[in-house]
């Protein structure tokens, strides 16, 4: 899975947070991170103004794998099996399809298959899309044999604050833990490995959780794997502490830039190819929209030091 809205990228999985663990001030996380180094009129719209989005059938099924990996663990170790995994998918989905803007997924065409939101995601009707999630359930025994490990957390909250007062929290998918106190980060992706040049890219989740469980633990974890379900493909890497040291100044770098935002008003579009995938092009000045006024009141209201005029009522 604050006081940043914690909706993932539209083909990652939703995580969603309980009143009792809402965070206490405005806190960063790997996905809204993200958002900010990719354009951060995005993080605004996404973060301050929490402009709704759509659904796409390829980030629902993402949830819906990621609930069925979770709760496959549930099970004794010698039942973790292929067909005791499907079993667990349509109850999942039972569950995941009465959530709101779930009954308008499979009534219309889905977003555009050349999309990241799409990849994979543009079955025709709701037997072929469950059949496509069992078959990424499926791919997931070929990468790791499930009887053979013992979660220490599973879709588990992380956070720490860092000295200068910055708050960091996100979920890991997966935390396992040797006798030893080795730490393994485990993250599940429905689509596919990125290329070469989109590694350090798709690290950067991993790093942020490595950071955190490093000031909270004060071990640095000894491996960070990506299974790729697509594609049955695993990316690993292990950070030192010298590497999370600079990941952390990249942080409060990001962050500092997001408190002068935001204490402004002015966060500036940054048009990429991944425009062509957002929500909010026609509130986006680069296609001729216009934003909103920002909404002062709300980012005061959520803890954000601004220095625009508030109303009091």
């Amino acid at each position: 899975m604050t006081a940043v809205l914690q909706t993932d990228p539209p083909a990652t999985p939703v995580r969603t947070t309980s009143a009792d663990t809402a965070p206490r001030r405005p806190s960063l996380s790997p996905s809204r991170a993200a958002d900010f180094k990719t354009c951060p009129l995005l993080y605004r719209f996404r973060t301050i103004d929490r402009l709704p989005e759509r659904k796409s059938r390829a980030a629902v099924r993402g949830t819906l794998v990621h609930t069925v990996l979770e709760r496959l663990y549930d099970l004794p170790a010698a039942e973790r099996t292929v067909e005791a995994a499907r079993t667990l998918i349509e109850p999942a989905w039972a569950e995941l399809r009465e959530e709101p803007g779930m009954a308008e997924l499979f009534a219309g065409p889905d977003v555009e298959p050349s999309s990241p939101a799409a990849e994979g995601g543009d079955e025709d009707g709701l037997d072929a899309w469950l059949a496509s999630a069992g078959t990424l359930v499926e791919t997931y025994f070929s990468l790791e044999d499930p009887t053979r490990i013992e979660p220490h957390g599973r879709e588990e909250l992380v956070e720490v604050t860092l000295p200068d007062g910055l708050l960091l929290r996100g979920f890991v998918d997966r935390l396992d833990v040797a006798p030893t106190g080795a730490l393994r980060v485990v993250d599940y992706k429905t689509g596919g490995v990125p290329r070469e040049a989109f590694e350090a890219k798709a690290l950067f989740q991993m790093k942020f959780y490595a950071l955190v469980l490093w000031r909270t633990r004060g071990v640095v974890a000894a491996q960070l794997k990506l299974l790729y379900l697509k594609d049955g493909d695993v990316l690993t890497y292990s950070p030192d502490e010298a590497e999370l040291l600079r990941f952390e100044r990249t942080l409060q770098a990001i962050w500092a830039a997001i408190e002068r935002a935001v204490s402004t008003g002015d966060f500036r579009p940054n048009k990429s190819r991944l425009c062509s995938w957002c929500d909010h092009q026609a509130l986006c000045p680069s296609f001729g929209g216009t934003p909103p006024p920002f909404p002062a009141e709300a980012a005061a209201a959520a803890g954000w030091r601004t220095t625009l005029p508030v109303t009091v009522v």
